[in-house]
């Protein structure tokens, strides 16, 4: 079997464990849905008529396979908050967390990927021991800290950001940037700072494999070496490390979105946590769960890009 059928294989195996895990986790919730739903004081008659609407009196078995055909045709359900479908909300939240999540990551693979580089090449020399500085700062820092300091200097102290709110690229591409560039520092410096870690770890046992010292013997400059042998083999730590962290971008983004109140997933999550939302809980982290094992898959494929053994080796 190929390696990438084999990997979506895997992907698709994934993806139904985490809608067991989402259904039994949401109905395993403290209290009663038909009761929550129902709202204050509700009557015996309403939770009753609620619990037959739901089809919550039925089997647990046959209210999972409901529940994902349902989902398979993108019924996620509707908000008991908003009366609107989970997935317009969802669809309504989405661009904003992508925009945040992928400036947030493009900065962190230019400052990362470029620092990890530097740290490498200049090992032990100051360039070194700042950039190692700035990671451990980067690490150190919590997001809401930081995203404290931000607005106190640059959107009060001096007013060039703004503290809150957004602005669709589409209607005011300036204004969306100038209410993006504060929530994509706070979330995508942690990430950097991780980035550049492995990029040198991966770099200095680049530099020093037998191919990199043949390629400077054949007479190639050093910026040929670092950055087409030295850099391209140590591009599948980067990219491991990008798709193991895309967990800790999710939920750093609910945070950094609760900080500058992005319409983002995080309100969006938060809000339903807070109003015992279970339709929109459970619809929210199947997307997210979703979006997971997508990314994990492409960033495994990705291998067999960078590094053709893995596409030969997954093919026996």
């Amino acid at each position: 079997m190929s390696y990438p059928i084999r990997r979506v294989g895997e992907s698709l195996i994934t993806l139904f464990l985490v809608s067991v895990v989402v259904f039994a986790g949401v109905r395993a919730l403290p209290g009663d849905t038909a009761t929550a739903l129902a709202g204050e004081e509700p009557t015996p008659e309403a939770i009753a008529q609620i619990r037959a609407s739901y089809g919550l009196d039925d089997n647990i078995v046959v209210q999972y396979v409901r529940y994902v055909r349902h989902a398979a045709t993108g019924d996620l359900g509707v908000s008991s908050r908003t009366g609107l479908p989970v997935l317009d909300s969802v669809l309504e939240a989405l661009p904003v967390t992508l925009e945040l999540s992928a400036l947030a990551l493009l900065l962190a693979v230019v400052v990362g990927v470029g620092a990890g580089v530097v740290a490498a090449v200049r090992r032990g020399r100051p360039e070194e021991w700042l950039v190692n500085a700035v990671a451990l700062l980067g690490l150190s820092v919590p997001a809401f800290w930081l995203g404290i300091v931000l607005v106190l200097a640059f959107a009060i102290a001096v007013p060039v950001f703004a503290a809150s709110g957004f602005v669709p690229f589409g209607v005011d591409p300036m204004e969306n940037l100038r209410h993006m560039v504060l929530p994509v520092i706070v979330l995508g410096s942690g990430l950097a700072a991780v980035v550049m870690r492995q990029t040198r770890a991966a770099m200095l046992g680049s530099l020093s494999a037998d191919y990199v010292r043949t390629a400077r013997a054949k007479g190639l400059s050093s910026r040929q070496v670092i950055m087409g042998h030295a850099l391209r083999n140590s591009l599948v730590t980067v990219v491991t490390v990008l798709g193991l962290q895309l967990g800790h971008l999710i939920s750093g983004a609910v945070v950094t979105e609760q900080i500058f109140v992005l319409p983002g997933f995080g309100k969006l999550t938060i809000d339903a946590v807070f109003s015992r939302d279970y339709a929109m809980v459970q619809g929210v982290v199947l997307f997210t769960s979703a979006a997971y094992i997508l990314v994990n898959l492409l960033v495994d494929l990705a291998y067999s890009v960078i590094d053709p053994r893995i596409r030969l080796g997954g093919a026996q």
